[in-house]
């Protein structure tokens, strides 16, 4: 995305405007979803917004600039709120993800519905890409990401107690994930971006996919 900055800065723009705005929808699904099962700690905190300025991390939004991969702000919720605090977290976690995948999918379907040949096509084609990508890093079960609590929320009590204990290691595994290791690739570059090409491909018109 950075190269965007030199080639396009117009273009560039636009994009970081719909990055902001598909962090922004990320992190309001888990604030939504944890005020539906019961915790009022979102919605004290402001988080219960689709604004995008309540949501953001400027370190996650430079790393995604920069390199590709990153984050927004996360949702602090309280466990002891939930009726269920082991499922319900992993539904909270699920749910930014998911919400991700069905914003690729609305910006994916503007595609269709716009002529190919009109400017605005390609940024929505990296619109869908970084959706995708937000979808998929947030899977990965590795702390804070979504993907270690989901995984700890469907884990039985006691592997669960020790699938937790892995958070004290997460943020320097995911350091060592995302600093380039092989040229100007990371560990977590080779381990998602074939499975993001090959999702966006779905979603995009047959034969522009590859435009990306």
């Amino acid at each position: 995305m950075l190269e965007l900055l030199f080639q396009s800065p117009i273009t560039f723009v636009i994009l970081a405007l719909l990055l902001i705005f598909s962090i922004g929808i990320h992190e309001f699904s888990h604030a939504l979803i944890a005020d539906r099962l019961g915790d009022p700690t979102p919605r004290a905190q402001g988080r219960l917004t689709i604004n995008p300025l309540a949501h953001l991390d400027p370190i996650g939004m430079i790393l995604i600039v920069v390199i590709g991969f990153g984050w927004g702000k996360p949702v602090v919720y309280d466990p002891y709120n939930l009726n269920n605090p082991h499922r319900d977290s992993a539904y909270i976690a699920l749910a930014g993800p998911v919400s991700s995948l069905l914003t690729a999918i609305v910006f994916a379907l503007l595609v269709h519905i716009v002529p190919v040949a009109t400017p605005i096509v390609q940024i929505l084609m990296y619109a869908v890409r970084l959706n995708v990508m937000l979808a998929l890093f947030n899977f990965i079960p590795v702390y804070p990401l979504d993907g270690f609590r989901i995984v700890s929320g469907l884990l039985p009590a006691q592997s669960r107690e020790d699938w937790n204990q892995l958070s004290h290691y997460g943020i320097i595994i995911l350091i060592l994930l995302i600093f380039p290791l092989f040229g100007n690739s990371s560990v977590l570059s080779l381990l998602i971006s074939p499975s993001i090409s090959f999702i966006t491909s779905l979603l995009l018109p047959h034969g522009i996919a590859g435009i990306l």
